[in-house]
């Protein structure tokens, strides 16, 4: 082969690459022109660090920051070697990524000229802006192909078909996920991007999502955010600061079926579409009987105040009960559901249009339990056949993983998998 020849295979298989990549970050610019700060954030506040390491992995009770990039991905080899190899550098470049450097040291330009860069730059200069990276294991990756079928938690279900669902195989499953939040949209970008390439060759990315302006709190310290019906979303989610229910409702236990994931959890993700334009011609009181608060403070119908203990037996006129039985916070509470709970830790996003005039816009809905056959399989179930919001969305993605605990400075996201 020619040196010219060989010049253009290089561009070839490079280009390739950065398909991958560019599928990861598609509609990337979506997200950028949102303040990168957001929520009053301080420049001091851009500029820390979440520990990477501890005993739940970070990104999921840590307080929401302000911008997503999730992606699921594909394992396109069937050598296990690769696979365990792979979790390992993408533990390393994780570390670093978690603490503002670079993949690699002096990675973007400080290596070979005559060689790709060890790191692809967008976010020289860029804070680590409260960067948390999480991993996930989809049901896919125990079929049999990497010797993990044993390893399967009894919690990782395939779920269920649920009434009213429209979903899209191309934005649904996979055998990995990427989940990376920080307070500047081109951090996250940039750290999903980068575990992408050096994913090239083992992995390939099946879907991936941006989000903008979070939709839930996981703090006290953290105003409650709006979603885009223009509703404080998420009052009652679990904080950070409740370890008991977080113990009881969130975190795996070495005696739920699998040892290893002691101190993991479940995640489940769900791209739902909110049909704004129509929501938007509903009337104020019809909009607060469907969600069942009120859109200005928050609080549930009946109630003075957003964090005001909800009745759901508070009567109305006649009797009838102020939040109706198809409201939806009477469907999702937790006295409705026999006590289960889960994490909520969602996203607003827009996609452009989807070609006849509508904003394809929604909710990217994260949500993490102990054990999601009995929490939020029940509630989903509820909410599809009987909630009124359901005339106004619709779920057009869905994917379940298994997010295994946290790391010490030593360990790396494929010790307890492969151990």
């Amino acid at each position: 082969m020619t040196e010219e020849g060989a010049r253009v295979s290089r561009r070839k298989l490079f280009g390739l690459a950065g398909a991958g990549v560019a599928l990861a970050g598609a509609g990337a610019a979506a997200g950028v022109g949102f303040d990168r700060l957001g929520d009053g954030a301080t420049a001091q506040a851009s500029t820390s660090t979440v520990d990477f390491h501890g005993e739940h992995q970070a990104g999921i009770a840590t307080s929401t920051q302000q911008n997503l990039h999730f992606a699921a991905l594909d394992v396109t080899t069937t050598d296990v070697a690769e696979l365990r190899q792979l979790l390992r550098t993408w533990t390393a470049a994780a570390r670093r990524m978690t603490t503002g450097q670079e993949v690699v040291p002096n990675g973007a330009v400080g290596g070979a000229a005559e060689a790709p860069p060890g790191d692809t730059g967008e976010a020289l200069d860029l804070p680590a802006s409260e960067l948390t990276l999480t991993i996930g294991f989809g049901p896919s990756l125990f079929d049999g192909r990497f010797g993990l079928a044993a390893k399967r938690p009894p919690q990782l279900v395939d779920l269920p078909a649920f009434p009213k669902d429209k979903l899209d195989p191309t934005r649904s499953g996979g055998d990995l996920c990427i989940q990376a939040c920080a307070n500047d949209p081109q951090v996250a970008v940039h750290a999903v991007r980068n575990l992408v390439r050096l994913g090239f060759g083992v992995t390939e990315v099946r879907w991936s999502q941006l989000g903008f302006g979070r939709s839930s709190s996981t703090s006290r310290a953290q105003a409650t955010p709006r979603n885009l019906f223009g509703f404080k979303d998420g009052t009652n989610n679990i904080k950070s600061e409740d370890t008991d229910i977080l113990r009881d409702q969130v975190w795996a236990q070495a005696g739920d079926g699998q040892a290893w994931m002691a101190g993991g959890t479940y995640l489940v993700a769900r791209r739902i579409r909110m049909h704004i334009e129509t929501w938007d011609r509903e009337t104020l009181d019809g909009q607060e009987q469907i969600i069942g608060r009120t859109k200005g403070s928050g609080a549930a119908l009946g109630q003075a105040g957003e964090f005001d203990t909800v009745d759901l037996n508070v009567g109305g006129a006649g009797g009838v009960p102020l939040i109706a039985e198809d409201a939806h916070i009477r469907l999702a509470s937790h006295e409705t559901l026999k006590g289960a709970r889960i994490l909520r830790r969602g996203y607003n996003f827009v996609d452009g249009s989807d070609g006849v005039g509508h904003l394809e816009a929604g909710l990217f809905f994260l949500a993490f339990n102990r054990d999601t056959r009995t929490q939020y399989v029940p509630m989903q179930q509820a909410l599809s056949a009987k909630d009124a919001m359901m005339e106004y969305v619709q779920h057009t993605g869905s994917a379940h993983f298994a997010v295994p605990p946290g790391l010490t400075p030593t360990s790396d996201w494929g010790d307890g998998l492969f151990a």
